[in-house]
């Protein structure tokens, strides 16, 4: 006897040997019946996924799997012939700012002598730092959890290569990839006076200051670097803090700046991705976001990253689209924080004594953090924490609190009905539109 898995959801029965239902109301009717009559078992219940307990045919036919890989977000599709089977993307939540601005504020603390250690300074071969690392583990494990329901079939990727030298200055060529901005400078400081010309950006000089600072035009703390296009000369008398303040002249400085300075992160992170891809599937086809938007254009699919991914998937022609695509977020359960910054809602102190009693409280009850529950009128949504032993609070796909009145946002735990547990991924249906789709 053969067994084979199938994938089930609202609109479509993927099998794992590659043998296709079509997409109709029925799909879903068809795979109860299996359960009842014993002729299938649950596997997975995200997604939700079953074995069928009897032999089968062995007609099976051609899949593709479409990945539009990137940085925030990651889009996957499955195709089979002239079908979308499965449509998803995938968000990744960035709680890095936080951390990094706890970890600053205990520099500056009077806190215990922590003697320093030496041990730790050598990095093995191929270490990435914690940020990107897990951008890429993000990456390559959808694809891996995609390929585990469908090991046979064909996979596209979609990657990027980016010349940054030449995104800074169009015209660069030869020996400019090998003279940088600050080639014949010391220091960074220099350069960018020079560049200034030992001038303020502000007042051009009328102030006669002769203190000149270095200034970033988006702050580290907002996520700006310290590349030379992100740093602008002024004087001591322009650098005050009213005219860091909106209405100030800085302000109006840098908000002009900004529309012009373009930030070289996203294009790093792509050119790692890529070289992290061929290695961990050698088996891959591979194209680039060029070719991408051509096919999309054929196909008559406007810019989205479900669509790209069935546009990557290699499909010619489609006849039959899905309704929906499942959108998956990333929920952090734990706060790791040993001290809070700001005091927490519902607080009017910050916790500063490595109080973790509360804070960290995962469930209650019966229910966990992040279920999927829904209201005695209708409404559903993620239980976002809780609030004592038998209330908590519940926040539906769009972020908003879910209230049964106006005002009282607690929702008492008794009268709230689990629909299924979700770990830490949120996971939402969003409906697509004939038009979003053709």
């Amino acid at each position: 006897m053969t067994t084979k898995e199938e994938s089930c959801s609202k609109c479509a029965h993927i099998y794992k040997s590659f043998e296709f239902f079509k997409l109709n109301r029925n799909s879903s009717q068809k795979c109860r019946k299996l359960l009842q009559a014993g002729r299938a078992k649950v596997i997975k219940k995200e997604p939700f996924t079953i074995q069928l307990l009897f032999s089968s045919t062995g007609y099976k036919q051609h899949v593709s799997i479409g990945v539009d890989s990137g940085q925030h977000h990651i889009g996957l599709a499955v195709t089979s012939q002239d079908k979308v089977l499965f449509s998803l993307r995938q968000d990744v939540k960035k709680l890095l700012d936080t951390r990094r601005s706890y970890r600053r504020g205990r520099r500056n603390r009077n806190t215990r002598y922590r003697s320093p250690c030496f041990l730790n300074r050598t990095k093995p071969s191929g270490w990435l730092p914690p940020s990107i690392a897990s951008k890429i583990h993000h990456n390559i494990n959808w694809i891996q959890r995609i390929q585990a329901v469908m090991p046979k079939a064909e996979l596209h990727i979609e990657v990027g290569k980016f010349d940054m030298a030449k995104m800074k200055q169009p015209d660069i060529t030869g020996l400019g990839y090998q003279q940088g901005d600050k080639y014949g400078y010391e220091t960074t400081k220099q350069y960018v006076l020079d560049r200034d010309n030992y001038t303020c950006q502000i007042c051009h000089g009328k102030t006669k200051d002769p203190e000149l600072k270095i200034h970033h035009i988006i702050y580290r703390s907002n996520g700006g670097t310290n590349q030379v296009s992100n740093l602008l000369t002024v004087c001591a008398t322009c650098h005050t803090q009213a005219n860091h303040q909106p209405g100030g002249k800085l302000y109006a400085l840098l908000a002009k700046k900004f529309q012009s300075y373009r930030s070289l992160k996203g294009a790093t992170f792509m050119n790692i991705l890529r070289r992290r891809l061929f290695k961990a599937f050698p088996e891959a086809k591979f194209q680039y976001g060029a070719q991408t938007t051509l096919d999309r254009a054929k196909l008559d699919l406007p810019k989205a990253h479900y669509n790209d991914a069935v546009t990557i998937s290699g499909i010619q022609k489609i006849a039959q689209r899905p309704t929906a695509v499942v959108m998956f977020h990333q929920f952090r359960k734990k706060k790791c924080s040993l001290h809070e910054a700001t005091a927490r809602k519902g607080r009017k102190i910050p916790n500063i004594m490595s109080k973790r009693n509360a804070k960290n409280k995962k469930f209650s009850k019966g229910f966990y953090l992040n279920d999927y529950v829904q209201l005695p009128d209708g409404q559903k949504g993620n239980v976002s924490g809780f609030s004592g032993k038998i209330k908590c609070f519940v926040k539906a796909g769009d972020g908003y609190y879910l209230a049964i009145s106006s005002k009282y946002k607690h929702i008492n735990l008794s009268i709230l009905k689990v629909i299924r547990h979700q770990n830490n991924w949120n996971v939402t249906e969003i409906e697509v539109k004939t038009h979003q789709m053709a």
